[in-house]
């Protein structure tokens, strides 16, 4: 490709303009509007899980309590307590499904959880780990000098 370069000097500007050469590759090409075609969104259902198993053995979790903090808090269109046809939440024996009707956020789970953890005082003991992309569980701390002691 080849360019043609005009400058023009005004005052005390220099411009600069480029020009491509006329070439049968880039002659202009008449102008053709394609028709934007309307797609049916569909609903995106998502699905997360919320492992609570080793803190509900342990006896140190609540997860009927855990439930009820979650129908609370969680915020639809910027409002609480409007889950009703958008987010659904199931208790099963010790693990909790959320399920969604449109955008939401793993992550949004993960504060919900940290949030809950510190209300009931046991986050230093409890962390909440993604073991897969739909799925958090929460675990305990585990401290390396457990089990060992020194002889001095």
């Amino acid at each position: 490709f080849f360019f043609f370069f005009f400058f023009f000097r005004s005052a005390s500007h220099v411009l600069l303009f480029a020009m491509p050469a006329a070439t049968k590759k880039n002659a202009p090409r008449p102008h053709v509007v394609k028709k934007k075609t309307q797609k049916k969104k569909e609903k995106e259902t998502k699905k997360f899980t919320i492992d609570c198993q080793k803190p509900v053995k342990d006896e140190v979790f609540d997860v009927a309590a855990f439930e009820k903090f979650l129908h609370e808090r969680i915020k639809v269109n910027g409002k609480t307590n409007n889950l009703t046809g958008v987010v659904s939440i199931q208790r099963d024996n010790s693990k909790i499904h959320v399920t969604s009707e449109g955008p939401f956020s793993k992550r949004y789970l993960k504060y919900l959880s940290k949030k809950f953890l510190k209300k009931k005082e046991i986050r230093d003991y409890l962390r909440v780990v993604s073991t897969n992309p739909t799925t958090y569980t929460l675990d305990t701390f585990k401290f390396g000098d457990e089990g060992e002691e020194d002889d001095e």
